[in-house]
């Protein structure tokens, strides 16, 4: 199963923009902040994911607006380069 949720921040939203399919697409960048349990210690974690969003939820993510946190899922997939990952967004909780 390929499945990401995730507690972040958005951090930076690109212009909208259109598939060849004629759906609309937002590039995003998400930033997560928090503390887990790690062989029994606690561990600060910090990080920033690039995000793309496709299709209504593009909508929402506008909504939410630069600086908003939100519950943000989906999954990941290599990028078109093939170099890395990418989070693909398909659900927003505020």
């Amino acid at each position: 199963m390929n499945q990401l949720v995730l507690q972040a921040q958005l951090q930076e939203l690109g212009l909208v923009r259109y598939t060849p399919a004629g759906l609309t697409a937002l590039d995003l960048t998400l930033k997560h902040e928090s503390q887990v349990i790690e062989a029994g210690r606690p561990r600060k974690v910090s990080m920033e994911m690039q995000a793309v969003a496709i299709g209504e939820i593009c909508r929402s993510i506008q909504a939410l607006g630069v600086g908003g946190s939100a519950l943000f899922k989906g999954f990941l997939t290599a990028r078109r380069t093939g170099r890395g990952t990418i989070f693909h967004v398909t659900e927003l909780d505020t």
